[in-house]
């Protein structure tokens, strides 16, 4: 099977190179909001939309007209109106929102799908239009490289080589199966009884960086100070990025290589997260505890979480199981009796009709393994690694009767 994977390393430029990346990140920039423009009134205007080759033809009279384009490699400008079709696919299949306009100093980089040498022996990387950078050289890269992609976040440079390499299929070291409920107390608590603490690092460094973001507020935009109070912001985000994101590294590895299935519920982060502030008209209600919630969601990465499982149990030869998540804390696992008053406090379980109790989260592992178990006896209910489409109650449904 072939195994796509990426290596990011830190990039180690000298003064020109930043100043040229700096340039190159600015003009594909501006490349994708002038297309981005340019689809949106010849929508306007009843026209058709153009995909990648169409784009491709305007970027001719846009270098004429400005002509700091030229000074990027025109790869890197071409690689833009992909990007912008495959961004307009996302959105017309509704996995992604409408495209939008980017702004400086985010998400600043350029691709490379060609062109490109890497000489791993003596850490360095050529880059057209660059030359040799010299980059961290961290771990061996395996495969063959496709493309290169150059970022900067937080003050740096990276790199990240993207290879394709053939292995061999894959056999799950595991023999097990796990159900897994995800929360705040807990970040997740496993069917077998364990539970990870969560992290919380946004939480642990919120007062300084709302210091630092007000004392930048305080600077006059543009500034020396200003720039240099930003800096102090990006690094807090940075850091903070960073150790949730070795954090969830750290807790998906352990668990996909000790379990060949992990059930996880089909949690939609997006609308769990959304704002309750409402509107002038209609404002919502206890918007203050409802942010909080948000913040502390988001904080933890749920999305993340299971984007990781997947493709590692997929490099493993495991399975991820996406299961209906309505009541699995309401469910009472010993007779199945469903009620809201089961949960009593956040924590604690009590079913009303048995008397079973257990902790709240462990009790919905013990149910989103449950409902795994019968989503693998009926296969047709789900497949593995994707969401299950249908709404819950058609699954209950659908499940009684398989097992009938």
């Amino acid at each position: 099977m072939k195994r796509l994977q990426a290596f990011k390393f830190e990039l180690q430029p000298n003064g020109e190179q930043v100043r040229s990346m700096r340039r190159f990140a600015g003009n594909v920039r501006k490349v994708w909001n002038l297309a981005l423009d340019k689809q949106q009134k010849n929508h306007d205007a009843g026209e058709k939309f153009s995909n990648a080759f169409g784009m491709n033809n305007w970027l001719p009279a846009w270098k004429a007209e400005y002509s700091y384009l030229t000074e990027s490699p025109s790869q890197t400008l071409q690689q833009v109106t992909g990007d912008l079709a495959r961004a307009y696919k996302n959105f017309f299949e509704k996995r992604a929102a409408f495209p939008r306009f980017k702004k400086k100093g985010q998400s600043d980089s350029f691709r490379f799908p060609q062109g490109f040498k890497i000489d791993q022996v003596n850490s360095r990387i050529f880059l057209p239009k660059l030359g040799w950078i010299r980059y961290r050289n961290s771990r061996e890269i395996l495969g063959v490289a496709k493309n290169i992609t150059v970022s900067a976040n937080g003050g740096k440079w990276f790199v990240s080589i993207q290879t394709e390499r053939e292995v061999e299929q894959p056999m799950h070291p595991a023999a097990r199966i796990v159900g897994i409920d995800v929360g705040i107390a807990r970040f997740a608590t496993l069917s077998d009884g364990s539970y990870i603490e969560p992290l919380n690092i946004f939480r642990k460094h919120q007062q300084r960086l709302a210091r630092y973001q007000r004392a930048m507020s305080r600077k006059t935009k543009f500034s020396s100070n200003w720039k240099k109070a930003k800096a102090r912001v990006q690094k807090i985000h940075t850091r903070i990025a960073n150790a949730r994101r070795d954090f969830l590294h750290k807790t998906t590895t352990t668990i996909s290589k000790n379990h060949a299935i992990v059930c996880i519920e089909d949690l939609q982060v997006r609308n769990m997260s959304k704002s309750a502030a409402g509107s002038s008209d209609s404002p919502g209600r206890n918007v203050k505890a409802k942010s909080g919630l948000n913040k502390s969601i988001l904080d933890q990465g749920w999305f993340e979480f299971r984007r990781q499982l997947e493709y590692k149990q997929v490099w493993l030869g495991g399975d991820v199981l996406a299961v209906p998540a309505r009541n699995t804390s309401r469910t009472c696992p010993a007779c199945g009796h469903v009620s809201a008053d089961n949960r009593q406090t956040q924590a604690k379980f009590a079913c009303v009709d048995c008397g079973y109790e257990n902790n709240a989260d462990m009790v919905g592992a013990i149910n989103v393994l449950e409902r795994g178990h019968r989503l693998l006896a009926c296969g047709e209910l789900a497949q593995s690694g994707r969401s299950v489409k249908q709404e819950p109650a058609e699954v209950t449904q659908e499940v009684a009767q398989c097992h009938a």
